[in-house]
């Protein structure tokens, strides 16, 4: 009586523990696929009577400079890397602007030379639609790798100099000033700038994880809720509040039946909730571009995922509580990227993202919420998979209540009807 509870809590538990510690203990560590874009814009320019082009050897240095195991750099024109972006293919974006060999020459004869000169910039977008964590991340990235590129500009540049300075009948230059060092040391001015900056009542990019989350309650509980009061209903198990107990004669009715009386409830339920949600949200003043859009996907997913509950709960009873746990919740949540993108998890969590419903649920969210609604940035994903897991609902709960019933598995005592 004791011992049961007891190992399949703390089994439960710690694979709970697991799961959701391994997720945010080192995601840097756990860095893999991070998809950054490179852009180089960069002409070039004539130095010397020789034609130079620091755009390429900086896009080469980047290339070779950030871990390829860790990240995923894209080399593509402004267009392509601004669609990604738009789109959430890409955490963020190097670019390196069309004057970049102009200026870092101008600089290096600036130096010496009296005038005014701008230091040549190199700029790191973020993409803070995609999250909070992954701004960081890429800020982080790029900062490292981008910081690096300026010492060896730096170095490149005053050695540059100081050829020029040399007498042409040989002998030293002079030395150059403190300044001046300071000044080529340090050549390049790295610019960070969000792309397509989140507006307030966003929660810095949290709100789509959360109003996933939402939804996936929503189903997930109200399947769990639907499944007990129907059944105490038709009196198929114990109703008991506080001192009231009351357990109703059981109903002849089949397992079928049961289950499409309990699948009504939760399509109805699922549309109210959802109409709940989207006015909480409109109070909070919360950005709603797409309220439509949002309803019908809101109400869609809540209804895949109460459904699929609901026909888990008919196929194992009481077990399907904890299964439900487990493939909602605690594989759900570390995969679902709502918090920490899926490039920065471990790679069995990448794996568990291509089906669990959370990472569905949130990608069709934030496309609504951040994305316009684009299909392309995982609004498409979100309602297929939705589908999927609606139709296995279907077909999970019909096979096995059908076959019960045809068993003659059935839920009252014919000879008390």
């Amino acid at each position: 009586m004791w011992l049961a509870p007891i190992a399949v809590l703390t089994v439960f538990m710690a694979l709970l523990g697991t799961m959701y510690l391994a997720y945010v203990v080192d995601p840097e560590k756990n860095l893999h696929d991070f998809p950054m874009a490179l852009v180089n814009q960069d002409v070039g320019d004539t130095v010397n009577g020789q034609q130079v082009d620091f755009g390429d050897q900086i896009t080469e240095a980047l290339r070779h400079g950030i871990p390829a195991d860790k990240v995923d750099l894209q080399v593509l024109g402004i267009n392509e890397a601004q669609l990604k972006m738009q789109s959430g293919a890409v955490y963020g974006t190097i670019l390196i602007p069309s004057d970049f060999s102009k200026r870092l020459g101008i600089l290096g004869v600036g130096s010496v030379l009296p005038g005014d000169i701008q230091r040549p910039t190199l700029m790191l977008q973020t993409n803070p639609r995609s999250g909070p964590f992954a701004t960081q991340i890429v800020t982080t990235i790029g900062t490292k790798a981008l910081t690096q590129v300026n010492e060896q500009v730096g170095k490149q540049l005053t050695d540059q100099v100081r050829t020029q300075l040399t007498p042409p009948g040989g002998g030293s230059a002079p030395e150059l000033t403190g300044a001046t060092r300071v000044a080529l040391a340090d050549p390049v001015q790295i610019l960070i700038q969000p792309f397509r900056p989140l507006p307030s009542g966003t929660g810095q990019g949290l709100t789509a994880f959360f109003y996933a989350l939402l939804l996936l309650l929503a189903g997930l509980v109200g399947s769990m809720i639907i499944h007990t009061m129907i059944d105490a209903a038709l009196g198929f198990v114990p109703t008991e509040y506080g001192p009231w107990y009351v357990h109703f004669p059981a109903t002849p009715i089949s397992r079928f039946n049961t289950l499409l009386i309990k699948w009504g409830v939760m399509v109805i339920t699922a549309n109210i909730v959802a109409g709940v949600f989207l006015g909480v949200a409109h109070l909070l003043d919360m950005p709603l571009d797409h309220p439509l859009g949002l309803f019908i996907y809101s109400a869609f997913a809540i209804i895949a995922v109460g459904i699929t509950g609901l026909s888990i709960l008919a196929a194992v009873g009481s077990a399907g509580l904890l299964i439900n746990l487990i493939l909602f919740i605690i594989l759900g949540l570390p995969s679902s990227g709502g918090t920490v993108p899926i490039e920065a998890t471990p790679e069995y969590l990448a794996w568990l993202a291509k089906f669990e419903p959370m990472h569905q649920v949130f990608v069709g969210v934030r496309s609504i919420l951040y994305f316009d609604a684009d299909y392309q940035a995982g609004l498409s994903r979100g309602v297929w998979m939705a589908v999927l897991g609606l139709a296995i609902g279907l077909v999970l709960g019909t096979f096995i209540t059908r076959y019960y019933d045809y068993k003659r598995l059935q839920r009252w005592d014919p000879s008390r009807a």
